[in-house]
């Protein structure tokens, strides 16, 4: 990703080449932590290079990887090919418009290393919040709230700058300011941590 982009959330560019895989060998289970179930239908939200779109798309019925930047769905969409994966849609597009960028509600909304990024995230709860079926979950993987040069990958400091950051609690207050309601809060070994939301029970 490129930061040039108009839209584009701060801190949420796209690593060297291989530090993924490092930090997380086994990406199917941060999905089956934050609850990714079989069946589903689901939104890789700011899928980036898609590192975490094939492992969805291998669990769930259905998968729609969403980026602003084209280019990262470019190599999305390739390793959903070279991985055998058919039953995923690709969509350039703001997460803020989220809404309006699928064509129905779905059962699960996904989104790992953006939302620290995101400057209204009330916003983007809200727009989220537009597009899940009545059951519907949102998961918030974030890095924690540790100091940067703590949070080592490859022998070097990773993701984004410690003042960007957030907190769980920050998580879930941004969240719930948008309308959706805590469901729980797992750990996503090393450095991450999962939210999940629901939609609030009338």
């Amino acid at each position: 990703m490129t930061s040039a982009i108009p839209g584009f959330f701060q801190g949420t560019e796209m690593p060297d080449s291989g530090w993924w895989e490092a930090l997380w060998p086994d990406p199917a289970a941060v999905l089956s932590a934050t609850g990714i179930k079989p069946g589903m239908e689901v939104i890789d939200l700011c899928c980036g290079d898609g590192w975490f779109t094939l492992p969805i798309a291998k669990l769930a019925r259905h998968v729609v990887a969403i980026d602003i930047d084209a280019s990262m769905l470019d190599i999305t969409r390739q390793r959903l090919v070279d991985g055998g994966a058919t039953n995923c849609d690709f969509v350039a597009g703001d997460a803020y418009e989220l809404a309006g960028l699928v064509p129905r509600p779905v059962d699960f909304i996904f989104m790992a290393n953006a939302f620290h990024g995101v400057p209204d995230r009330p916003r983007l709860t809200r727009a989220v919040r537009a597009t899940l079926g009545p059951a519907g979950r949102f998961a918030i993987v974030n890095w924690h709230q540790y100091p940067r040069d703590k949070t080592t990958v490859l022998g070097e400091p990773r993701g984004p700058k410690t003042e960007l950051r957030l907190s769980p609690e920050q998580t879930i207050a941004a969240a719930e300011a948008g309308g959706l309601s805590f469901a729980e809060l797992v750990e996503v070994p090393p450095y991450h941590y999962g939210a999940v939301f629901e939609l609030t029970k009338a």
